[in-house]
């Protein structure tokens, strides 16, 4: 089973930008698809972005196209989501997910 570990998240004003990350542990990371999902307050967790093994394909959320950017570094098995132009209604706790593994979530807090 792979073991994910999330960091990256804080506070940040609108229009400003974060870099997510994903560490990953365990065998055969570059064998798999990985997404990241999100879940703000009082929502339900929805998919933001997902990468295919490697880097095969992304996919993403309409409300993140054109400001989010999935990536993958399969040497280092970490899992990136460079975050643009916030806005607050990005604010959530982001989730990598593997499989049926799941990260523990870094919150990011996006103010007006």
């Amino acid at each position: 089973e792979v073991q994910l570990v999330e960091s990256g998240g804080g506070f940040v004003q609108a229009g400003g930008s974060l870099r997510l990350s994903c560490a990953a542990s365990g065998s055969n990371f570059d064998d798999y698809a990985i997404a990241w999902f999100r879940q703000a307050p009082g929502k339900e967790r929805e998919g933001v972005s997902c990468v295919g093994s490697s880097q095969s394909g992304t996919d993403y959320a309409d409300s993140v196209k054109g400001r989010f950017t999935i990536s993958r570094d399969n040497a280092k098995n970490t899992l990136y989501l460079q975050m643009n132009s916030l806005k607050p209604e990005d604010t959530a706790v982001y989730y990598c997910t593997v499989g049926s593994s799941w990260g523990q979530g870094t919150r990011v807090t996006v103010s007006s």
